[in-house]
């Protein structure tokens, strides 16, 4: 390990198992002080209990590191504040925001209903926000003290954000959701010392081990597992580091030992008549330019003919 978070705090949420609890271990490992927040839910959101958060804590410390447990609900505002002021309180300091904590409902569109929407944006959506709230309030308090930190936030995102996922209509809303609030918090808060980017992971975790098993199942012994969570680890620790210094408002793709820089919505063909055009010209005009635009990549698990049927209406 080449310590290059010593010294720093760090908060994971949703740390108790999967994606987080590899955040949590690895930044321990670099000499990172680790706040570790774990509800301690089943997949769906039910159940509550402070068993993973403390299990994790027990790992890091017998390993000859330093953390410590929060099992508040950071998709509250009292929840939100107690985890940044754990840090404050315990260590001093914060460093470094991981917003990971997450769960799934699957539902087609049509069985999705309103309380499976509103948990699941409630949980990823709103408990991206509210940490990254009381965080940033509190770097700005020290930069206008004259401590300007290198503070760091790293949120969550996922490829069901970026390309949609069929069957998780509620996620892929709010890790989208995720990934613009991401780009957002970049440009306002760089002032006060933040770096902020966004991670669409693919792993092995409770959320993505069932919905896509196949593609999740650990290889044979002595092949590369891919699909292990520790593989996004090392670039989230090295976001997490003042080594990222410039680099804020970017998304990345990590699966395996691939790492990839998402280039995000951007133009593409434009026609301008100069003036209003009639529902035929503008059709027409859609079609010239489909014809010449880059075709979006597949929703993930989209059947191939209902991919084609809504390309060509």
């Amino acid at each position: 390990m080449t310590g290059i978070c010593e010294g720093r705090v760090v908060i994971v949420t949703g740390a108790g198992r999967g994606l987080g609890r590899a955040h949590a271990l690895a930044f321990a490992a670099e000499g990172a002080r680790v706040v570790v927040n774990d509800l301690g839910v089943g997949p769906d959101g039910t159940g509550a209990g402070g068993g993973p958060a403390a299990a994790v804590v027990t790992e890091i410390n017998e390993a000859g590191g330093t953390a410590v447990a929060h099992t508040g609900d950071i998709a509250t505002e009292q929840g939100a504040a107690s985890l940044v002021a754990a840090a404050l309180d315990t260590f001093g300091r914060l460093d470094t925001l991981v917003n990971n904590a997450g769960f799934l409902r699957d539902r087609m569109l049509v069985n999705l209903t309103e309380d499976d929407w509103d948990a699941v944006v409630r949980v990823h959506l709103k408990g991206h926000f509210l940490p990254l709230k009381h965080a940033v309030a509190h770097w700005r308090e020290e930069t206008r003290a004259g401590r300007r930190p290198a503070a760091r936030v790293v949120n969550t995102g996922s490829g069901a954000g970026l390309l949609g996922s069929v069957g998780q209509g509620n996620y892929a809303a709010a890790k989208a959701g995720i990934v613009a609030l991401s780009l957002v918090a970049a440009a306002e808060t760089g002032r006060y010392g933040v770096l902020v980017n966004a991670v669409a992971p693919a792993a092995r975790t409770r959320m993505t081990e069932r919905t896509f098993a196949a593609a999740m199942a650990a290889p044979g012994e002595g092949v590369f597992d891919a699909m292990a969570p520790g593989n996004v680890s090392p670039l989230v620790v090295w976001l997490g580091s003042a080594g990222s210094a410039g680099v804020t408002g970017r998304v990345f793709e990590a699966e395996g030992g691939r790492i990839t820089v998402m280039e995000g919505w951007r133009p593409g063909p434009t026609a301008d008549k100069g003036a209003r055009r009639t529902p035929e010209e503008a059709g027409a005009a859609v079609r010239e330019l489909l014809a010449e635009a880059r075709p979006p990549g597949p929703v993930y698990g989209a059947r191939q003919e209902d991919h084609g049927s809504a390309e060509s209406v």
